[in-house]
């Protein structure tokens, strides 16, 4: 596959290169364009890039694409590879550009070309009629791009800005052979049935509701459950774990988050009640992290050295002021709740309690079936950006390098990377990732330390030495958002919760009547045992109750009748297999409570 590059030259590619694959899916992105110049001339282009498994391109248009549109532009998309159009790049000095697109009545084209500096080479990409500012690379012929899909039309801020128009972006994929398209449309499948935005609102998890507002998902009582379940059990561990409970108020004067820079760093992403610009009345916002709230238990009282590390816990509610295109489901929401905790500590306490929160996060993600999906992220800072960040250089080298040697020795260097200008304003952290089923990375857990606040909140404790010493601060998570933790386990499992967490464990299925005060009896020892179930007494087939249970993810199903009656027995059946066993009630009780208790996956 012939490849033409930025510079002009053609170069010999496959589809195994990253190069190769961009060419093939950025020239898809052009044939659609075309497409749709050809169907719909009035529509103004924008851009069109390839991104990871395929391509889009913007359009503005006054017209909706619908799915019927999208089968027109892919059979006019057939057609240009078909002519096999070779793509020929040529240059023009700045203000032949900008003719030759005011010509072609692109506005956005000319708005992309003022914006790029004066002596920048302009370079256009023309197959057939069609003619695109565009920098490259692409395949030399259409007819390369054998396998393609249109996927879908959404609303796109031109520029990712909300103060811009909204334009019309069409999502697409190209491969090299219908065989691997045909693969990847097959994932694509499997993700949709997978997505928690979808399956969790069927299962009834949560719901969302216009009038209460974006990113503020209601939790139905299945995933309230579940979050319950998850929050007692994280609660219980941190305790074991020397954790001393704290519950802090949702919100506070703007003079507190003045104190520890979230005023200053991070203000556009907080709730603010009242004028934040009028210093002669009280103005009030909600937190988006807990961090000062906590500080305040030390606070409460002189400490020595021997109070030390002080381990504080909370599952604490917070509020995020996300961009309205950030929200998706139950991963990015602006009201969430997480586990969040701070270790205040000695200096030569550091080393340990940064492993034993490496440790922690580990168990609770192992527990639940997600540490083996997860990445590592070294977040630093940028020495180039000062003014986004509390702190000396000198500061920041000290953290970073206490930090990177700490990483090298838990995880290894090669099991993470790093992230400039992504630290916390007040110091560098690890971002412990997890992919949903579309790809689309989120932190789910961080471990950040901290040199900086403290100082500023006039934190101190009294040394061996009877001097007041500074201490350093560990801001951490265990589990992270239970939100975002709730819907990667409706994607991973398919809905399917492991026992221990699924809001109902048991359903019992009488096959008559007749059967319904032993069910009654089951039930009862089920509950006595901890077990959450329940009955389904309705007058229908066993069958097609069986049938429910299974679409409900229910663990196991329990099908009594006249038999299971007389001989004190239940005839169980999983969700995952057509078998029937027969179990004494104790038997099976026994089993599932093993089940439970060990948080069996």
């Amino acid at each position: 596959m012939k490849v033409i590059m930025q510079n002009g030259v053609i170069e010999e590619y496959t589809f195994e290169d990253q190069i190769g694959r961009d060419a093939l899916r950025h020239t898809a992105s052009h044939i659609l364009a075309q497409a749709v110049k050809r169907l719909f001339p009035e529509v103004k282009l924008a851009i069109g890039p390839s991104i990871k498994d395929g391509f889009y391109y913007d359009f503005d248009t006054d017209h909706p694409f619908t799915e019927e549109d999208l089968e027109k532009l892919e059979a006019e998309m057939k057609k240009i590879v078909k002519e096999n159009l070779k793509l020929e790049r040529f240059t023009l000095p700045r203000e032949e550009a900008i003719k030759l697109m005011e010509e072609k009545g692109e506005p956005y084209k000319v708005e992309l070309i003022l914006d790029l500096p004066e002596d920048e080479e302009l370079s256009f990409f023309k197959q057939g009629d069609y003619v695109d500012l565009c920098a490259g690379p692409h395949v030399t012929y259409t007819s390369a791009v054998k396998a393609f899909k249109l996927l879908s039309a959404t609303g796109a801020y031109w520029r990712g800005s909300e103060k811009n128009k909204m334009l019309t972006r069409i999502y697409g994929t190209a491969f090299a052979s219908k065989d691997e398209l045909a693969s990847h449309l097959e994932a694509l499948e499997e993700a949709k049935r997978r997505d928690h935005n979808k399956l969790g609102r069927e299962l009834e998890f949560f719901t969302t509701v216009d009038s209460i507002g974006q990113g503020l998902p209601i939790l139905l009582p299945k995933g309230s459950r579940v979050i319950q379940k998850l929050q007692r059990w994280i609660e219980d561990e941190e305790e074991k774990r020397g954790y001393l409970l704290t519950k802090t108020p949702l919100m506070a004067k703007r003079e507190l988050y003045k104190i520890s820079g979230h005023w200053d760093h991070y203000l556009d992403g907080m709730f603010v009640m009242g004028d934040p610009d009028d210093e002669t009345k009280e103005c009030f916002a909600l937190r988006p992290m807990t961090c000062p709230f906590q500080y305040q238990v030390f606070l409460n009282r002189k400490r020595s050295y021997r109070d030390l590390p002080m381990r504080l816990g909370e599952t604490s509610t917070l509020f995020r002021n996300e961009d309205s295109g950030e929200m998706h489901g139950l991963i990015r929401v602006r009201q969430f709740t997480i586990s969040e905790g701070h270790i205040v500590l000695r200096p030569d306490q550091l080393a340990e309690e940064f492993e034993q929160c490496l440790s922690l996060a580990k168990y609770a993600l192992e527990t639940v079936g997600l540490w083996e999906d997860c990445t590592f992220r070294f977040s630093q800072w940028d020495p180039n950006r000062t003014d986004k960040y509390e702190g000396t250089a000198e500061q920041w080298d000290e953290a970073q390098s206490i930090m990177g040697e700490l990483l090298d020795k838990l995880l290894g260097p090669e099991n993470y990377v790093i992230g400039i200008d992504e630290a916390a304003f007040y110091g560098p952290k690890l971002d412990i990732q997890c992919k949903n089923v579309f790809g689309k990375e989120d932190t789910i857990v961080t471990i950040q330390i901290d040199m900086l606040l403290a100082k500023k909140f006039g934190m101190e404790y009294i040394d061996s030495d009877n001097t007041a010493k500074i201490p350093y601060i560990i801001h951490r998570t265990s589990l992270g958002c239970y939100e975002r933790t709730l819907a990667l386990l409706i994607e991973k499992y398919a809905g399917a919760l492991p026992t221990w967490l699924s809001p109902v464990q048991v359903r019992l299925l009488p096959i008559t009547d007749r059967n319904n005060e032993y069910t009654d009896k089951v039930m009862a020892a089920l509950e006595a045992a901890g077990v959450k179930c329940e009955a389904d007494k309705r007058q229908e087939k066993t069958g097609y109750k069986v049938r429910e249970a299974q679409l409900k993810k229910i663990p196991y199903m329990l099908v009594i009748g006249d038999k299971e009656q007389e001989e004190g027995t239940v005839s169980v059946r999983r969700r995952d297999t057509q078998a029937m066993t027969s179990m004494k009630l104790d038997e099976f009780i026994a089993m599932i409570v093993e089940e439970i208790n060990t948080k069996k996956r």
